[in-house]
């Protein structure tokens, strides 16, 4: 006799984690892949899915059911299935749509964006687009590694699993001349482009969280046996930075927002967690281990006071939830 297995909710949303995490490392990979071409392609796919899944996880944390269903006269769901038999889930569109998606409004486009240029290649071949749009693969990867570690876990993060890619040579003149007129990029491409940006608000255009663009720079080190770095950050003010052209995003170094205790205290009665005091908030930070630098949730100023950040809030909601303050 075979038992049928039932499993919980929580090895579920594991599940729909760790296969999340795994497809955003795979799209990354195969992206940073020198003997592949069929990159950009790739990585949206493999991007779109690993954001399904995790806002699968997050809505199946929250208890909020991500199927297709329709009410029966009598108020009972009826899940709309697939020809096989299997309950219809969101797709990441829908999933963005939800009045309750916990992604800001930036972070959305950049997905909606990528979901616009998959509808695009998928039923054709498209050539010449990874250098059009890499600046919204790199925010769609940092926007993704932000929000799995502060609303799971950090042990989830693939920010110490990447980086620079190396290049085997330096970009000549028609290189850079190819990148700026991009001349021969296909023309459903340029005008899927041209027509999503022209109708997105100038600060949502203009967020890192939409496209992430940075400007290299070729440096030698003045000494010798100077480490030399191959991506420098200037300050966007800085006598450097000035007669570059003002169509790239320079870096602007931002203070995060810090809160105190007792600001937090006060912002989670005011959203209606009323029973939380600085009892709660300290059992919460020591469970997550909240102070562990590498978690990147507050910084000590001054060897005295602690100052936390925006990413400890989702983490003060959950523990509020599950003890019902």
């Amino acid at each position: 006799m075979t038992i049928k297995r039932h499993r919980s909710v929580g090895s579920i949303k594991n599940e729909l984690l760790q296969k999340s995490r795994e497809a955003m490392l795979s799209a990354v990979q195969i992206y940073n892949n020198p003997s592949i071409q069929f990159k950009s392609e790739t990585y949206i796919v493999l991007s779109i899915i690993a954001w399904t899944y995790l806002l699968h996880a997050y809505y199946r944390k929250e208890k909020i059911d991500y199927s297709y269903y329709k009410l029966s006269p009598k108020g009972r769901k009826i899940y709309d299935k697939t020809k096989h038999g299997a309950v219809k889930h969101w797709e990441l569109e829908r999933c963005l749509d939800e009045k309750r998606c916990p992604l800001q409004n930036d972070v959305k486009e950049n997905l909606k964006f990528l979901i616009g240029i998959r509808h695009e290649i998928e039923h054709q071949m498209t050539s010449k687009i990874d250098d059009a749009i890499s600046s919204k693969f790199q925010a769609c990867c940092i926007n993704f590694d932000r929000f799995i570690s502060t609303e799971f876990d950090t042990r989830f993060s693939i920010r110490n699993h990447l980086s620079v890619s190396l290049q085997f040579s330096s970009l000549t003149e028609p290189q850079v001349k190819q990148l700026k007129d991009m001349t021969d990029l296909p023309k459903n491409i340029e005008a899927y482009i041209k027509d999503f940006d022209d109708k997105l608000p100038q600060d949502v255009y203009e967020s890192p969280n939409y496209a992430y663009r940075v400007f290299f720079v070729g440096k030698s080190v003045n000494h010798k046996g100077q480490a030399d770095k191959v991506i420098s950050f200037i300050s966007a003010d800085s006598p450097e930075a000035e007669g570059l052209n003002k169509s790239y995003c320079l870096i602007k170094e931002q203070e995060k927002k810090k809160y105190l205790p007792k600001q937090i205290v006060e912002m989670m009665k005011k959203e209606g967690y009323k029973k939380i005091n600085y009892h709660h908030f300290a059992c919460c930070w020591k469970e997550i281990d909240g102070k562990n630098p590498q978690k990147k949730l507050g910084v000590l100023i001054g060897e005295r006071q602690w100052f936390w950040y925006d990413g400890i809030l989702p983490l003060i909601r959950e523990y509020c939830k599950k003890n019902k303050l």
